[in-house]
């Protein structure tokens, strides 16, 4: 009699957090939209509170979806798997941002989420690689690379990943590309970076003329825009090191790539230099300047409508290389 009354209260647990687990995010049809100085009232009083709670959410995951962690030599990494496109080929690999200071957490398990239903992935991995200054280059690279040789193992083509990079996520994904080239090992099918941290070097026009109008790295930010004067992450490394900085690198070979970036964000000549020298390195990229939107605007403000008109760039810029 106990077993079945336990087995009972087992199935309706399971049942319970079954239906009040959380629908999974959709792709809207239109955003928030404001005339230009409204929209940086609105995202400064988002950021501000933002910043006073810490970045904290409530993550959910949705009904149907199964989450786990595991460990590959060291290396955390987390999983999430979409079960209506267990048909689909496509697999996501993030790569978080946070000035490489910033370890995984759940605001970026929630964008997650979004990132695979934009580009209708079955399965996203999230690599929680080791930070600074603790962690110091190449410990985020290395734990990039053995996460993705995890995904190759489990006999996941490389021609079926798109790997996402936003600010530091965006130079790893950059400098994990250009590992993988030199050390004669596959590439992803793309590489999808937003707002990417381009070089560690602070001489750019915009890192000071955009550090007031960049309502979230800028000035206003007392955490990450020192990071940003300051990358520990470099250790003794030269600042203009290609391995830190690619857009002294060399891009030949790489894998189609999208950057997208924030026409008032301090990282606005990064993206642009790195088209520069993408585009003499003839590697196929596209970049897209939303104006008037700070740093990883469509990560911290999805709801805005550039956020959204970004993310249908996205999956129109995934399905025009990519089978489903």
């Amino acid at each position: 009699m106990k077993k079945k009354f336990f087995a009972f209260m087992l199935s309706l647990s399971l049942l319970m957090s079954t239906a009040f687990a959380a629908p999974a995010w959709q792709l809207p049809a239109q955003g928030k939209i404001f005339t230009d100085e409204a929209k940086q009232i609105y995202i400064g009083n988002t950021m501000g509170r933002l910043l006073r709670e810490q970045f904290k959410i409530n993550f959910a995951v949705p009904s149907g979806w199964t989450y786990e962690k595991f460990t590959v030599d060291g290396v955390n990494v987390e999983r999430l798997a979409n079960p209506k496109l267990k048909k689909s080929s496509r697999v996501v690999l993030q790569l978080h941002g946070g000035g490489y200071v910033g370890e995984l957490s759940d605001w970026y398990r929630d964008f997650a989420i979004k990132q695979a239903v934009i580009v209708d992935a079955r399965e996203i991995f999230m690599v929680d690689y080791r930070v600074a200054p603790e962690h110091i280059y190449p410990a985020a690279l290395e734990d990039t690379v053995t996460a993705y040789k995890e995904l190759l193992h489990r006999g996941i083509d490389s021609q079926n990943i798109i790997v996402f990079g936003d600010s530091a996520g965006g130079n790893l994904a950059l400098a994990f590309a250009i590992h993988l080239k030199e050390n004669n090992l596959p590439q992803p099918a793309m590489l999808i970076l937003l707002s990417p941290w381009t070089t560690a070097e602070n001489n750019l026009p915009s890192r000071s003329k955009n550090a007031d109008r960049d309502l979230v790295l800028g000035k206003t930010n007392p955490v990450m825009y020192p990071a940003v004067c300051n990358p520990v992450y470099a250790g003794k490394i030269p600042l203009n090191d290609p391995r830190l900085s690619p857009i002294y690198a060399d891009l030949t070979g790489l894998p189609p790539t999208l950057m997208q970036i924030g026409g008032y964000e301090l990282f606005v000549d990064d993206g642009i230099e790195l088209f520069k020298k993408a585009t003499a390195d003839e590697l196929n990229v596209t970049l897209s300047v939303y104006a008037g939107m700070p740093h990883d605007f469509s990560v911290l403000l999805p709801e805005l409508d550039d956020s959204v008109k970004s993310f249908v760039e996205i999956k129109n810029f995934v399905n025009l290389y990519m089978q489903r």
